[in-house]
């Protein structure tokens, strides 16, 4: 089946993200495809600096400006926000649109739907703090609840296929009548581009543990320096290493916060980095102990890839990417004591390293390689 116009020209494809930065970061490989298909990809997004403009350009892509909040609900602001995306739309006249993150595939989906758009793909790659099961959920989080479920409802509906990246994702919103059953795809994980990664055999002397996120607490920073605590009153020469900026999130960790647990010696920080590869690289296992309702976490997947064991939560997302015992170890969330003793197995027992990172790699190559989505993603917007 022939993915050109009937004229011979390669289709135009939106790709519509709230974050310009996750374009080059975690579409590049899409971008790549689709231009190499002879298909002309706009990327559109509302932060563009100069720096993740030009990795655009040099993909394939053009980047378009859009005007789109990150967060927080503004009905005056959506709504003006839904606007500008149908004056773009009308104007750019995309053949198909693959919108990611929630304010995207809300107001992306409606306003590509108004503008004629003939194809629409709609991914979501975690629910987050709203949608997270983990006890009773506090008035304010119920309300953000209700108010999201009533605006992917009718987002949803607009869209040929809507992308889950674990079952438990899709079944939720199945259930609560948000995407109709058929329309709903789970994929288990975008994936990474395997030959990025190499593998590198994990430390022993000393036992180092990476964690690399958002510095939010929902991603198990808190946790995750207590547990240093606790293993460091046992084996003081293993190493904690936290990689993340400061984030502008209510629930973002300051960089005083953190800059104290460094001074008090539990761990290093060296903040935002731009290139995480080098630094997992060190790592003798990768940390996250999450309680926000991930999809499947790339930071994760990117250490199994790099063959690092995984010790994460038994939450949602997560515990995907662990076969317990084999490749890592599952823990409750929100508990530091069940997470420093798992951590503290790879201090007793540092073979484990080796058996559980080679075990990593294996599930990186069956489950993860990105190829496999960027050629389903690519069949879903040709339609």
């Amino acid at each position: 089946m022939s993915h050109r116009r009937a004229d011979g020209i390669g289709r135009k494809i939106a790709l519509l993200s709230s974050i310009a930065y996750s374009l080059p970061n975690f579409r590049a490989t899409l971008i790549e495809a689709l231009v190499a298909r002879g298909h002309h990809v706009l990327a559109m997004a509302p932060d563009y600096d100069e720096r993740v403009r030009a990795r655009v350009r040099a993909l394939g892509a053009e980047p378009v400006d859009v005007s789109l909040s990150r967060a927080g609900i503004s009905p005056a602001r959506d709504a003006a926000d839904t606007a500008g995306l149908l004056r773009q739309f009308r104007a750019d006249r995309p053949d198909a649109l693959l919108a990611y993150f929630a304010k995207p595939v809300i107001y992306g989906t409606i306003a590509a739907a108004l503008a004629g758009v003939p194809r629409r793909i709609t991914m979501l790659e975690g629910l987050g703090y709203v949608f997270a099961d983990d006890g009773a959920a506090s008035a304010k989080r119920r309300a953000l609840r209700l108010v999201s479920e009533t605006l992917y409802r009718p987002a949803l509906a607009l869209s040929a296929k809507t992308i889950f990246l674990n079952e438990e994702d899709r079944s939720l919103f199945v259930s609560r009548g948000l995407v109709k059953p058929d329309k709903a795809l789970n994929i288990g994980g975008v994936g990474v581009r395997l030959s990025d990664y190499r593998v590198v055999p994990g430390s022993t002397d000393p036992v180092t543990f990476v964690l690399a996120c958002r510095l939010v607490r929902e991603k198990g920073v808190v946790e995750f320096v207590e547990a240093a605590r606790l293993v460091k009153a046992r084996a003081p020469d293993t190493r904690f290493v936290l990689l993340g900026g400061e984030d502008l999130n209510p629930n973002g960790l300051t960089g005083a916060e953190v800059q104290a647990w460094v001074d008090e010696g539990l761990i290093e920080w060296p903040g935002h980095v731009d290139d995480v590869r080098r630094w997992i690289e060190e790592a003798s296992v990768f940390v996250l102990p999450s309680f926000y309702r991930e999809g499947v976490p790339r930071s994760i997947q990117e250490a199994m890839a790099m063959g690092k064991p995984i010790v994460t939560t038994d939450q949602v997302g997560c515990r995907d990417t662990v076969d317990e015992g084999v490749n890592g170890y599952l823990v409750p969330q929100r508990q530091v004591a069940p997470l420093a003793e798992a951590l503290m197995r790879f201090v007793e027992r540092p073979q484990l390293i080796a058996t559980m990172g080679a075990a990593s790699r294996r599930m990186a190559e069956e489950r993860y390689d990105v190829r496999r989505t960027d050629d389903l993603l690519i069949d879903l917007l040709l339609g």
